[in-house]
């Protein structure tokens, strides 16, 4: 396994763990587990955002790229019009 492939296995794994993470705190009836759950959510997304910055640095991971404002524009327009009342 490349560094490369290490790198994106993590960002995947932090990506389900913080998926994870929401949903138990969303679904949590104890306050003091569910603000553990949320503790560990926010700590999730630092470690992302640290892999994420490692991998781009080095070329491994680039996000999609950005829309034009027009494009935006045009895509809100049709669908909230299409939106149903």
């Amino acid at each position: 396994m490349t560094d490369q492939e290490r790198m994106t296995d993590l960002i995947f794994c932090e990506k389900k763990m913080s998926d994870n993470y929401s949903i138990w705190a969303s679904e949590c009836t104890n306050v003091q587990l569910r603000d553990t759950f949320l503790n560990l959510l926010n700590q999730s997304h630092k470690t992302q955002t640290d892999l994420f910055q490692t991998a781009q640095q080095k070329g491994w991971y680039q996000p999609v790229p950005q829309a034009q404002a027009d494009a935006v524009t045009k895509a809100y327009n049709q669908f909230s019009t299409d939106a149903p009342n």
